[in-house]
């Protein structure tokens, strides 16, 4: 079983959240912001802020931008104030969702969130009512393609990793959190680039959705993504290779 949900299979198969780099670089602008304040503006005493900027700039956001969150979260600059929360919930067939939000607005993103759940088949849950389902994971995914199984092995292993698993089409490491820097690191030193990479929520058990129930899932999922002030979205929903593939196609 994979470390984490299909969602993660099927945003990369539609590509939909890489074709939008406007709220790609708007998340993480608040990332930035956010790391900044809670831990200072010094990426090497600040690991947090380390593994933002080291996201940044695989999108290929500008050093500027980059210096200039990182001065509103430290106070420098002037900016508006982030509020950084999770709102949990369940969707369709009881599957659980936890998303990360950064607002400047927490009574209206808590309404907006509120209706995507009831308009997708779910319901808004209380605080700790679905976070305890998660762990929180390096997740690295390398396509099988760019790496042989006992190679790559070795190269995580010996940087921390805890896991390798196969995903089908490719390599799943997942590492625990401070050692997530330290495998990737290794991974691209060793000329592989992953397909995704970042420290998610990842679940430790899984719901299987079908039909309806999994397509108003992936609704819901992508409705949450869409909205600017949601910075993750993790769920442990999981559906057939079959449906997968009609929903990516």
């Amino acid at each position: 079983m994979s470390g984490h949900s299909k969602w993660a299979t099927i945003k990369h198969k539609k590509g939909a959240l890489d074709a939008k780099r406007g709220k790609i670089f708007t998340r993480l602008i608040k990332e930035i912001a956010i790391a900044a304040k809670n831990g200072g503006g010094d990426p090497d005493m600040n690991p947090r802020l380390r593994t933002a900027i080291l996201a940044a700039k695989a999108e290929n956001m500008p050093g500027d931008n980059i210096k200039k969150a990182i001065q509103r979260g430290t106070g420098e600059l002037p900016g508006t104030t982030i509020e950084e929360f999770t709102l949990e919930g369940y969707g369709p067939g009881g599957a659980a969702v936890l998303a990360e939000i950064n607002t400047d607005n927490r009574n209206r993103i808590v309404s907006e969130i509120r209706h995507m759940f009831g308009k997708n088949g779910g319901n808004m849950a209380e605080a700790g009512a679905v976070s305890w389902m998660f762990h929180k994971k390096g997740d690295i995914v390398i396509p099988k393609s760019a790496a042989k199984e006992d190679d790559l092995m070795a190269i995580v292993l010996d940087a921390g990793a805890e896991d390798l698993q196969d995903d089908g089409d490719n390599w799943e490491v997942l590492t625990a959190p401070s050692a997530y820097e330290a495998v990737l690191e290794a991974v691209k030193k060793a000329g592989i680039t992953p397909v995704s990479s970042s420290v998610a929520m990842i679940p430790q058990n899984y719901i299987k959705l079908e039909g309806h129930q999994a397509n108003t899932m992936i609704k819901l999922m992508e409705a949450l993504e869409d909205n600017d002030d949601v910075q993750n979205v993790h769920s442990n929903f999981d559906i057939d290779e079959k449906l997968l593939e009609e929903v990516t196609s």
